[in-house]
């Protein structure tokens, strides 16, 4: 997938009378891993949000840019893998139907056997792949959201509390991932662990 850098301008976001990021601006560039840091409260979930365009800003700007032209917004979600605590598995399917379900939606569908390869990479054994995910711990779901972020090989990957729910081994692949993509992809890393803050080739603090 050819490079796309993100970058955001003066980004603020408003839930009613309560501003949680006001004029927030940053690159995301291949090649590099930002690291958004700052406080619990202080919108670092709610930046990778706007990011993904899941959330609007209610001020400032988005934009996804490959070589010198724009991405269109229709195109974002086809370039894009993330994986936040918000985010939901589907817990009545197995590991590698989820996979399944979620390549299909991005037109990106793979064999069971590299499905099977990535969960194996993020510490999944294999006989835990064909059993249901609603039976999993926190940290097994955790690795079937870092999967489907992974799963199509996206341009830009967004990592909220990335390692959340994982033990020192899972810690360590989440690294391994994130170093794999740094080499040709954008990435951010929302974060306060200090594990993952060095990481980071640039670093953005939010305050409350």
């Amino acid at each position: 997938m050819e490079a796309i850098s993100v970058e955001f301008t003066k980004v603020g976001k408003r839930f009613g009378a309560r501003a949680v990021l006001a004029a927030v601006s940053g690159t995301l560039r291949p090649g590099e891993v930002l690291v958004v840091a700052g406080p619990n409260g202080a919108g670092k979930s709610t930046l990778l949000n706007i990011l993904a365009g899941v959330l609007r800003p209610s001020r400032g700007g988005v934009a996804y840019r490959r070589g010198d032209g724009e991405v269109p917004r229709r195109e974002w979600f086809e370039n894009l893998g993330m994986a936040s605590p918000d985010m939901a598995v589907y817990e009545e399917l197995s590991a590698i139907e989820n996979l399944r379900f979620f390549g299909r939606l991005r037109g990106h569908a793979l064999a069971d056997g590299a499905l099977a390869e990535l969960l194996e990479t993020l510490g999944l054994p294999v006989r835990e792949h064909h059993r249901a995910v609603g039976t999993y711990s926190s940290g097994m779901k955790q690795r079937v959201k870092l999967a489907q972020a992974a799963l199509h090989a996206p341009a830009v990957l967004l990592l909220d509390e990335p390692s959340s729910n994982l033990d020192a081994a899972g810690h360590e692949a989440v690294a391994a991932l994130v170093a794999r993509f740094r080499a040709r992809a954008a990435v951010a890393v929302a974060t306060n662990d200090p594990r993952e803050i060095a990481w980071g080739d640039a670093r953005l603090d939010l305050a409350l």
